[in-house]
């Protein structure tokens, strides 16, 4: 773990989980906060399994029978680094509230940090990425599946229309200053 930056300060460690439709900055973002946090981080997609991974390649959706064991692999995740006592940060699409339940079950040490796009814009971003296995053409059943959180869920809500320093400037006051701690 790197030591947090002055930024983090006054921040009491959780798990956030990073979530939102393909292309809406998750592991950027992540990365960002990871730098200035110095918490463990974790890149959700690489949790899938082969076969998941398999089928998004080929351009076929993902079913909630596809996505429990990967969530299960989250989750087990986040509960090391509850039991460690310390922060993380980990992404992960959580496009369903039932998912959310499953990575939040019966802690109070998991935050939601919903990255909230314009489909114009997701669309831009997809066709200029590079390297990933998801197609663009998988974004409408995202979008389609995607629960955004309720407000008895207390996920933060980040609306991308911003840099990412702001994006990230404005996460961790949410973080300071929006939440109990």
């Amino acid at each position: 773990m790197t030591a947090p930056l002055p930024q983090a300060e006054g921040i009491r460690p959780r798990v956030l989980v990073i979530m939102g439709v393909s292309g809406c900055g998750k592991t950027t973002v992540a990365e960002g906060l990871h730098n200035i946090l110095g918490w463990p981080y974790q890149e959700g997609d690489l949790l899938h399994p082969k076969a998941n991974v398999d089928k998004m390649a080929a351009g076929i959706p993902l079913t909630d029978d596809d996505r429990w064991p990967w969530l299960a692999l989250c989750r087990e995740w986040i509960d090391a680094r509850i039991a460690e006592g310390g922060g993380g940060i980990l992404t992960c699409s959580a496009l369903k509230r039932s998912y959310r339940d499953v990575l939040r079950q019966g802690t109070d040490q998991v935050v939601f940090i919903y990255l909230k796009v314009p489909e114009s814009v997701l669309q831009a971003r997809l066709a200029r990425r590079k390297g990933h296995y998801m197609p663009p053409s998988l974004l409408p059943s995202q979008l389609a599946t995607l629960e955004e959180p309720a407000p008895d869920e207390h996920a933060l809500v980040i609306d991308i229309e911003s840099t990412v320093a702001e994006v990230i400037a404005a996460t961790l006051g949410q973080l300071k200053y929006g939440l109990k701690n």
